[in-house]
């Protein structure tokens, strides 16, 4: 094209906005979610996002049992099939990374149902994520594990790279009316649509951190919606809850809201939650892509129901892509039964004593090993809260044991043992709610950095396949900008009584693998320098100090008035791999949330 053409596409595309829809944040999302969707005005998008660390080892069970599983069914069966006729009818086009382990199979059942129905959509399939036959090669020339821990020493389940944007952007440049991607980066399916649409350069760092940024706000669903909102009396409508929508400028800035009658809310708080959701150091969050920093990011209310969201800055990313390899060691039963009735809480002790001693007993009669790791966890009795747990009378509980062992046979004695707690220990015992509880595979995830040099990807569309040697940019990773350091509003001096972090914060809570972070957002910006000054990593480690293992950290974000802290070793292996009722710590920021402060009169 001539200067002046380029010139004239540039101009429009920088007047235009890009409209997706974000129809599923996990797995097992609601499928309420496409059909209001749909009914929403100029959407050109569809965005699913399905995979993480559990499901890559569920969808590795089911590709074991059947080769033509391993991956989402719930895309095919849930989302396209009942709507895929008014999807085509009105031009919208779907980007998933439903395909997980098997992406070639995922669009092989999608066009089954879609030739039912007489349709014929064009699926392009984005390949290469799965590292898998190099896995046990890379292993014996050294590779590492991330965090320190053991290298697999059995035939890994699954081992995935985590892909980049740029197959997805090609794919659509191909003419696809639907990209099925594996395991690339959850914000990915968001940032291949825009670099498509805006023609941006790969090496454009702010605008694909902007993306990336659009893509982590709705790549969980409705949590942008009001979806764990701290505040969730004020989220109306939990029955008809409205999935996020998002109108993209060329510079990556947008504006979320959600389709016109349905639940939830639309508010800068809960907004700013979700961008700090499941990250780490927000001026360091690494993508295959791009380097992100989201510390001057900021959401602003422009009217009811419309947030718009910008401030994200970019810088090159690194040479590497992460891995995560999933692998058996071992396995895990939990059991829960309930116990009422005067002195529930000893009477449930004391069975979950009775019931690991007698059946430690039976395997050492046997010769076999004990338990590597059990748990006894009192729910209804606050046993998260550890030491912070409120002594409160209760006369009905539900006792949850958890046990490991090397074996599965090592557990079938307290997988039938449990049963005769309902006869033979406490008046008022059920000791099963659906008969016996399954024994089930120990997972634990393997993370690693692989060369990008060494995953070639692959775009396979109407039969034709494109290979990309390198699908994402090597960079040097440079430090982030040092920021200006503001002032803060000085503290008022006066008296002060004793209020929770809540009555001044928000808070939301992430896991990554074994780690936790716990994003805390002022109430307002005068609140900051106190939520600093007492909110400090080592009072957080102490707080948490029945639960995280490892160091605190915190992480100033001054665009959204925020503190993020990152918690090691917070999750007893976290996902499958822990025995622990709250695996992915979903609630540890709602016990920050009752941390006691020392707060000013005339703020409380």
């Amino acid at each position: 094209m001539s200067e002046l053409t380029n010139a004239i596409v540039a101009d429009a595309r920088a007047g235009k906005t890009v409209r997706i829809g974000g129809a599923s944040g996990f797995w097992g999302d609601s499928a309420i979610a496409t059909p209001q969707l749909l009914a929403v005005p100029g959407l050109q998008y569809l965005v699913y996002d399905y995979l993480a660390e559990t499901t890559m080892s569920i969808l590795a069970r089911a590709r074991a049992k059947d080769p033509a599983l391993g991956y989402a069914t719930d895309f095919v069966q849930a989302a396209m099939g009942p709507n895929l006729a008014g999807i085509l009818q009105r031009g919208i086009r779907v980007v998933a990374n439903a395909g997980g382990l098997n992406p070639a199979a995922c669009r092989d059942a999608l066009l089954k149902v879609a030739a039912q129905q007489g349709l014929k959509p064009r699926i392009a399939v984005v390949t290469g994520d799965d590292v898998q036959p190099g896995f046990a090669q890379w292993c014996a020339d050294g590779l590492t594990d991330l965090a320190g821990g053991p290298v697999p020493t059995t035939e890994p389940w699954s081992a995935n790279a985590y892909t980049g944007a740029q197959c997805i952007a090609r794919a659509l440049a191909l003419g696809a009316d639907i990209v099925i991607a594996g395991r690339c980066v959850d914000s990915a399916v968001v940032v291949g649509v825009l670099a498509h649409e805006f023609g941006w350069d790969w090496t454009d760092w702010d605008r694909l951190a902007a993306g990336t940024l659009a893509g982590h706000v709705i790549e969980c669903g409705a949590q942008a919606t009001g979806g764990l909102f701290t505040d969730w009396e004020r989220v109306p409508g939990w029955e008809r809850m409205g999935y996020p929508v998002i109108d993209c400028a060329h510079d990556g800035s947008f504006v979320l809201s959600k389709p016109d009658g349905t639940g939830g809310l639309v508010d800068p708080a809960a907004v700013a939650e979700q961008v700090l959701y499941e990250v780490g150091d927000p001026a360091n969050y690494l993508m295959p892509d791009v380097t992100c920093d989201f510390r001057m990011v900021r959401t602003e209310l422009v009217e009811p129901g419309r947030v718009r969201v910008d401030g994200a800055r970019g810088r090159a990313p690194g040479t590497h892509y992460k891995g995560n390899a999933t692998w058996q060691d071992g396995f895990q039963i939990s059991l829960m039964m309930a116990i009422r009735g005067i002195d529930a809480p000893a009477k449930a002790r004391r069975t979950a004593d009775a019931l690991l001693a007698r059946t430690r007993a039976m395997l050492a009669e046997r010769g076999m090993p004990d338990y590597t790791e059990t748990v006894v966890e009192l729910l209804g009795c606050e046993s998260q809260y550890g030491p912070h747990a409120r002594e409160l009378p209760t006369r009905e509980v539900v006792l949850r044991i958890g046990a490991r062992h090397p074996l599965a046979r090592g557990l079938s004695f307290l997988q039938r043992e449990c049963s005769s707690a309902g006869t033979s220990m406490a008046a008022g015992t059920r000791s099963s709610f659906a008969g016996r509880v399954d024994i089930q595979p120990v997972v634990k995830v393997f993370s690693f950095l692989v060369p990008k040099a060494d995953v070639p990807m692959r775009v396979e569309f109407e039969g034709g396949v494109i290979t990309l040697p390198n699908a994402a940019v090597n960079g040097t990773p440079a430090a982030p900008a040092a920021l200006d350091g503001a002032a803060l509003p000085p503290i008022p001096d006066e008296p002060r009584v004793q209020r929770p972090l809540v009555a001044l914060a928000c808070a939301r809570s992430g896991d990554k693998g074994d780690d936790e972070n716990i994003g805390v957002i002022a109430r307002k910006p005068e609140y900051l320098a106190l939520l600093r000054e007492q909110l400090t990593p080592q009072a957080v480690r102490a707080y948490f100090a029945h639960l995280v293992e490892g160091e605190v950290e915190r992480f100033d974000v001054p665009g959204l008035h925020a503190l993020n802290f990152l918690m090691h070793g917070a999750l007893g292996g976290g996902g499958v791999a822990s025995l622990r009722s709250d695996p992915l710590g979903k609630s540890y920021a709602q016990m920050l949330l009752d941390f006691p402060l020392s707060v000013p009169r005339s703020w409380a």
